[in-house]
């Protein structure tokens, strides 16, 4: 291909998340699904889409601002991707609030779980909310007059995704309506449980809802005109300044800060005034397109927490239990084993405790001499910060990079940066105009004959024992010398002067990944030829670089077969002939979210097989620190190539993404069983757990049925 774009070869990467999306949303819609399962799906829906405006439409508000009509490779301008993404975020918001209020809500109080709204409150159940709103919530709120035209003033801060109830008031004297707001506490829980006696049901009622019902209390002297709950998304695309040399920390808690009173982006507000819809509109300087109407609650994120209630779990799916597939005696033999085979973990199908083990033992064991590993995402409540601290005090050398500028983590990972620094570990907060986006850990220790052993393990996924349960992720532990020294020189690059040089197994983004990646494709594109054709299999998150696009549509002129599991964003157009006609792009949606990342080329018989924290985005491969690494040990190949491939035949959870850009959900076709692959890799190897790491038990599951 040329370099010019043909902006019929590219799909938008907005208009292409909002489909993602679109895909999860079909998961809540699916009536076969369990229902807070489905519920839990509308949450997820929610919550991308705040990210999404925040970050994503921010951006496109911002250049539409600055006068910037320049057209993405897709051929639309900022302008109208926004009047498309408009109509398409509607579209979906639509058919969000018509299942949660039409099937989800109603068939879930059936089963006696009720979410009652105030039109639904009985005259017992609104005494008794009003005397809790007047005892429990009340002495909580600060109501906020807005200022007149006339008076002049700003409109009071609302912060960023924090649920309002505005009121209009007219005093008793005749004066001109006003408008006054009240912020709903986030820290109160948005659930309420009404007592059991009222009812024979479980029974919840929305903070939001009381004070919007309530609210009234705090304006004596006045009548309530109009009232209504609105919440406000604002632009988090605010960058830190990195050229500051006295404070990084502080430089990162003023982006925090700032997040909450930038440009609004987004208010959505519910349906019970049209007067106040527009007075918020025109005050927080929005467009009627920037108003979402929500006929039910304002915010489904905090949905997530009935999903989870205790008391319901014949409505979800049935409980998962990692398979605990390497069982670790002491900590010599927790070595010994990794020193004898590369180890593969696929969470969450088998357990995370081996990496918490391995860090632990690392912790623990005297013979340890240091622990190097990178952080992004960690969960609240940290095993593996808590493994860290106790090396460091166990007089251990630990060196940690903190990555600050994980958007949205940024609060939570300074915290721990402090305490890690407290314990006595050396933090480094990530790399200038770079994130940290790589999984390695890196143990050094001395064996029994006191030789020096390094010990690694890199992961496509976080350290983060919550996600490792819900995302489906692949990672290594080796004793491979040649990838050890690699890991040792790529953390002195990360945490000194080192200059980055030439790896013999590991490849580095921004430095050499991106390169390494065209080189494959173009190698597999001039190997192939019609009697022995090339084959790219590639799984991951978000398929976006203009480089790598092109490079792919080249090997398919050249014959190569590109076979693509692609979870969210995709760019690339397939089947279009002449072009990609040798492309196929499927995406899975399921229980798990698929959040792994694989290439495989076939180089001639030669086979190559990789894992990265990478996904095919300019963002990973250009502005971010991530790792591209070979899969070693026939076990670990053997298992890599047929989790991969098994996406490429699932016929249950599997969508295909066509040339017009839409996503067709698959079935089998007649006579063919159906094959869903999430519970493959769980059904089918509980009943191999003792074969998953030995070569044959591998091979006697691939066999059992064709390669795609």
């Amino acid at each position: 291909m040329s370099g010019k774009t043909h902006k019929a070869y590219y799909l938008s990467r907005e208009l292409s998340w909002l489909e993602f999306n679109a895909r999860v949303l079909e998961e809540g819609l699916d009536k076969t699904v369990p229902l807070l399962e489905r519920l839990r799906f509308l949450s997820i829906v929610a919550s991308n889409f705040d990210e999404f405006f925040m970050v994503r439409v921010a951006a496109l508000k911002a250049r539409a601002r600055a006068g910037d009509e320049s057209p993405d490779i897709a051929g639309l301008s900022p302008r109208e991707l926004l009047n498309a993404v408009t109509r398409r975020a509607r579209e979906i918001s639509g058919r969000q609030y018509d299942c949660l209020s039409g099937e989800i809500l109603p068939s879930l109080a059936q089963r006696g779980l009720v979410v009652l709204r105030p039109g639904d409150y009985s005259l017992q159940e609104r005494r008794w909310l009003e005397d809790y709103f007047a005892t429990q919530v009340e002495p909580c709120l600060t109501p906020l007059a807005v200022p007149s035209a006339e008076e002049g003033g700003s409109f009071p801060s609302t912060g960023n995704l924090r649920i309002h109830a505005a009121f209009l008031l007219r005093q008793k004297n005749g004066e001109t309506d006003r408008l006054a707001i009240i912020q709903v506490p986030p820290n109160l829980g948005r659930f309420v449980r009404l007592p059991g006696e009222i009812g024979d049901r479980i029974k919840f009622a929305l903070t939001d809802d009381l004070v919007l019902s309530f609210g009234h209390r705090l304006f004596q002297g006045s009548a309530v005109m109009d009232r209504t709950l609105f919440k406000v998304t604002r632009d988090a695309d605010i960058g830190v300044d990195e050229d500051r040399d006295d404070d990084f920390v502080a430089a990162m808690e003023e982006v925090l800060v700032n997040r909450q009173n930038s440009w609004p982006v987004r208010m959505t507000i519910s349906s019970d005034s049209g007067l106040l819809e527009g007075i918020l509109t025109e005050a927080l300087g929005l467009s009627p397109d920037d108003v979402y109407l929500l006929p039910g609650p304002i915010d489904l994120r905090s949905f997530m927490d009935l999903a989870e209630l205790k008391e319901f779990d014949g409505l979800r799916f049935k409980a998962h239990t990692p398979l605990d597939t390497l069982q670790m005696g002491d900590d010599a033999s927790f070595w010994d084993e990794i020193k004898k085979n590369d180890l593969l973990l696929h969470v969450p199908y088998e357990s995370f405790k081996l990496v918490l083990g391995f860090l632990e033992n690392a912790s623990r064991d005297p013979s340890v001499l240091a622990i190097k590993m990178t952080l992004y995402r960690i969960s609240g409540d940290s095993s593996v910060i808590r493994s860290l601290m106790r090396a460091a005090r166990n007089g251990k050398q630990v060196t940690v990079i903190v990555e600050l500028k994980a958007r949205f983590d940024e609060e939570r990972n300074i915290a721990w940066a402090a305490r890690l620094e407290q314990a006595g570990a050396i933090v480094v907060y990530g790399v200038a105009k770079l994130k940290v986006h790589a999984k390695a850990i890196f143990v050094v220790r001395r064996e029994e004959d006191g030789s020096v052993m390094r010990y690694v393990h890199l992961s496509t996924g976080n350290y983060n024992e919550k996600t490792a349960g819900l995302y489906s992720d692949l990672s290594i532990f080796s004793a491979n010398p040649a990838l050890a020294a690699d890991l040792g020189l790529f953390f002195n690059v990360l945490t000194g002067l080192s200059s980055v040089t030439e790896l013999k197994s590991l490849c580095v983004a921004p430095f050499d990944l991106k390169r390494r990646l065209l080189m494959l494709i173009e190698r597999e594109t001039e190997r192939s030829s019609p009697e022995s054709p090339g084959l790219i299999a590639a799984k991951m998150n978000s398929l976006c670089d203009k480089e790598i696009i092109d490079a792919l549509y080249r090997a398919s002129q050249a014959g190569v077969r590109v076979m693509l599991n692609v979870r969210g964003v995709c760019q690339l157009v397939p089947g279009v002939k002449g072009l990609s006609e040798n492309i196929r792009v499927v995406s899975i949606i399921g229980r798990f979210l698929e959040h792994a990342r694989i290439h495989y080329f076939r180089n001639g018989g030669a086979e190559e097989l990789y894992l990265s924290s990478a996904d095919w985005m300019a963002r990973n491969l250009e502005r971010r620190i991530e790792l591209l690494f070979p899969v070693g040990g026939a076990a670990a190949r053997e298992r890599v190539y047929d989790v991969l491939m098994s996406y490429f035949l699932d016929n249950h959870s599997a969508r295909v993404l066509g040339p017009s850009g839409h996503w067709k959900r698959l079935k089998p076709a007649e006579g063919e069983e159906p094959f869903a692959v999430q519970s493959y890799f769980y059904a089918e190897r509980s009943e191999n757990v003792k074969k998953l790491n030995d070569r044959s038990g591998v091979l006697d599951l691939k066999v059992r049925r064709k390669a795609p």
